[in-house]
């Protein structure tokens, strides 16, 4: 388990080799990881030029996590963001996190053996849009000394060092002024006019002057040392520290002005270094360069709570279903919040819906879930005004709500609506086991979080909608059950696309004609969406209607070609239909762009029936189609497949039909069932859907 800051015999090497590659490559600061051998994870180790509360959303980046880091190691190869446009294209939670001006450079550590870690580097927001030659060949030798350097500890120790709070290089020490010139400097700075103070890179007050003090309302003693936003009340609002963070990730100046009360309007300038921040503080008036009335702030109003919140609820954004909202909202957020217990609730049908929840009993909220939409009870007052409500006790909860009784056993909770397209949709409950305190800006900091809860919520719920039609209109438009054939065994699967919510275009039929004659049909229409699902289900018609009028089966695509040519959805559709005459065991198939049907004979032995496989179906209205007749006699199967089963990255057709063909080969012809089920295990992570249908004659 990581445990403390990671110390050993190696880390002043580490330290050394970090800080040079800092140095020399030009970049103000960077943040170094370690990959323990087995791990899917990278450590954060070793920090340098930012405070450790801005790397500490990435303390711990998974390789599949998409972040730069990341790619650089899983990749092999140094990633570039040249500045927040480029960042925001790219990696998107990381702009989410740090909406600032700046360039970044990630590689990887690579030792003799193997890849070790990741090394991240920043620039400032002014860097040319391209890395240089000169910096790209710092980064790859400091990369390879420090790669030498992870690899000797874990050659020497036998384990990698890991920690929840990863080390501090600290900045450069300036130059120490002469007693002559320390004394001039101070009344140089004494004779400017308004204050000056200066600021750590954490953002604690170093040095400041009478003349600041003044203005600020405050004691010297009781500003060094604190926080700004800690020490002066009316600082906390979320455009101070906002300016604060920019000026330490760009390295830009930066400017806002501030209200302290009653009525005094103060200007600051922050002019940031390797060593902190130069704060220059100005009697100033209400709108000049005042933030909160010409942009929106972009940042917290406490950094550590709500940057490390936002970083957590900008994954929120890849969650597809509703239980997926529900379940990385509780995994993530419950943690950073302290919280123990979590309850999304939402209207429907005029009740309340229990959605889901974390920390609490079932037989608790089974309660409440399906329950009148009563006001009486907390979720469903702040869904319905959307105001979000704070309680530190249940005495505070009682008084607002007399009939709530106190059956979760919590201390104190939050209740936040859950807001999309401007309208509260749901609520989200925060319960505490301890007592716990809502400070102003904690409070807003929920809220927001809540907010990105809401929208992700609602698309939830969509893609769910979406989903669940769209699994209707394609059972609806594949046969319910295949209708029974005497002396015909048949086995048939359809499995749709890995990801999506879209209609499939794969088909199958199988059509009894006569008391001794069938046929059988596949096949797959372009697209995913309703248009494919439609012509699939105008093809799959037009064969059923050819076949039972009795034409070959190099007339039935030739004429389900003329329709599909006169419908011009301007889409294709490949197609295999195959005759079977089971009187004599034999049949006789054709093919529109299809892949080859597969036999297993009854011997055992494979044949992939090489049919001219023909044009697809739609692009040439007067296509002619060839046909090919071939045994199938009892203990025979017959194959019929779509691509989707075939078909990888990277892998040749031809090698995956005969790979195909041996499952098949292995396979008990007297269990259809289970051969169809071995077939599709071994499918690629379907990309495409797949449909399957074998065909087995009975004496």
């Amino acid at each position: 388990m990581p445990g403390g800051p990671a110390t050993g015999p190696g880390a002043p090497v580490m330290d050394s080799a970090m800080a040079a590659v800092v140095r020399e490559s030009g970049a103000y600061g960077g943040l170094l990881y370690v990959l323990p051998p087995g791990d899917d994870a990278l450590w954060q180790v070793l920090v340098a030029g930012v405070p450790q509360e801005m790397g500490a959303p990435w303390r711990r980046v998974g390789l599949t996590d998409p972040m730069p880091v990341a790619d650089a190691v899983r990749e092999r190869r140094l990633v570039w963001r040249g500045g927040r446009e480029d960042m925001a294209r790219r990696y998107p939670r990381v702009a989410l996190v740090l909406p600032y001006d700046f360039a970044l450079a990630a590689a990887p550590l690579v030792s003799d053996t193997a890849v070790r870690g990741g090394l991240v580097l920043l620039w400032p927001g002014d860097h040319p849009e391209r890395l240089g030659a000169a910096e790209r060949a710092v980064i790859e030798e400091g990369c390879r000394r420090l790669g030498g350097i992870v690899e000797a500890m874990l050659d020497r120790d036998g384990r990698l060092p890991t920690a929840d709070r990863p080390r501090t290089l600290p900045p450069p020490r300036p130059r120490t002024p002469s007693p002559f010139e320390a004394a001039a400097l101070s009344a140089f700075v004494d004779r400017l006019p308004g204050g000056s103070c200066a600021l750590d890179l954490n953002g604690r007050i170093t040095f400041v002057t009478a003349g600041a003090a003044a203005l600020l309302g405050a004691g010297r003693t009781d500003l060094l040392g604190a926080l700004p936003w800690e020490a002066l009340p009316w600082m906390d609002v979320p455009h101070v520290e906002d300016r604060y963070r920019a000026a330490l990730v760009s390295r830009r100046r930066q400017a806002f002005t501030v209200l302290r009360p009653p009525d005094t309007w103060l200007s600051f300038e922050l002019y940031p270094d390797a060593s902190g921040l130069s704060v220059r503080i100005t009697p100033g008036a209400r709108g000049e360069e005042d933030p909160s009335r010409s942009a929106p702030a972009s940042g917290p109003s406490r950094a550590t709570v709500l940057y490390h919140l936002m970083h957590l609820a900008s994954t929120l954004t890849e969650a597809v279903g509703v239980q997926d909202v529900v379940e990385q909202t509780a995994d993530q957020l419950l943690p950073a919040l302290g919280a123990q217990g979590m309850v999304v609730m939402a209207p429907e049908d005029g009740r309340l819906r229990i959605v889901g929840h974390r920390g609490y009993q079932a037989d608790l909220l089974d309660r409440y879930d399906a329950s009148p939409l009563d006001p009486a009870v907390p979720g469903v007052d702040v869904m319905s005004t959307g105001i979000p409500g704070f309680w530190t006790t249940f005495e505070e909860l009682r008084a607002a709500y007399p009939a709530i009784p106190h059956e979760d056993g919590m201390a104190a909770w939050a209740v936040l609506p859950l807001i999309a397209s401007g309208r509260p949709i749901g609520s989200l409950l925060l319960a505490y086991a301890r007592p716990h305190v809502f400070p102003p800006g904690e409070r807003a900091a929920l809220t927001s979080l809540a907010g990105l809860v809401g929208q992700a919520l609602d698309r939830a719920r969509l893609y769910d909608a979406k989903h669940h039609l769209s699994h209707r209109l394609q059972s609806a438009l594949l046969p319910h059950t295949l209708p029974r054939i005497p002396r015909l065994s048949v086995a048939a699967r359809y499995l749709p696309a890995a990801s999506g919510v879209s209609v499939g275009g794969d088909f199958y039929d199988l059509i009894p004609l006569d008391e001794h004659t069938a046929a059988a049909a596949i096949g797959d229409v372009q697209g995913h969406n309703v248009d494919a699902a439609a012509l699939m289900g105008q093809v799959r018609t037009a064969v059923h209607a050819h076949a039972t009028a009795g034409a070959p089966p190099d007339d039935v695509l030739a004429r389900t070609n003329r329709l599909v040519n006169d419908l011009d959805p301007g889409l294709f559709t490949s197609c295999a239909y195959v005759h079977l005459d089971l009187a004599t065991h034999r049949a006789c198939v054709a093919l529109a762009g299809h892949p080859p049907p597969l036999v297993r004979h009854a011997d055992g032995r494979m044949e992939v029936l090489r049919v001219p496989p023909g044009l697809l179906l739609g692009i040439e209205p007067d296509a002619r189609y060839a046909s090919l007749e071939f045994r199938l006699p009892p203990g025979s199967v017959l194959a019929l497949y779509t691509d989707g089963l075939v078909e990888a990255p990277g892998v040749d057709l031809d090698d995956a039909i005969a790979a195909l063909a041996g499952l098949l080969e292995a396979g008990d012809p007297a269990d259809l069932d289970g051969m169809a089920d071995t077939l599709i295990r071994h499918a690629p992570a379907p990309g495409d859907d797949i449909a399957l249908l074998l065909i087995s004659p009975l004496a």
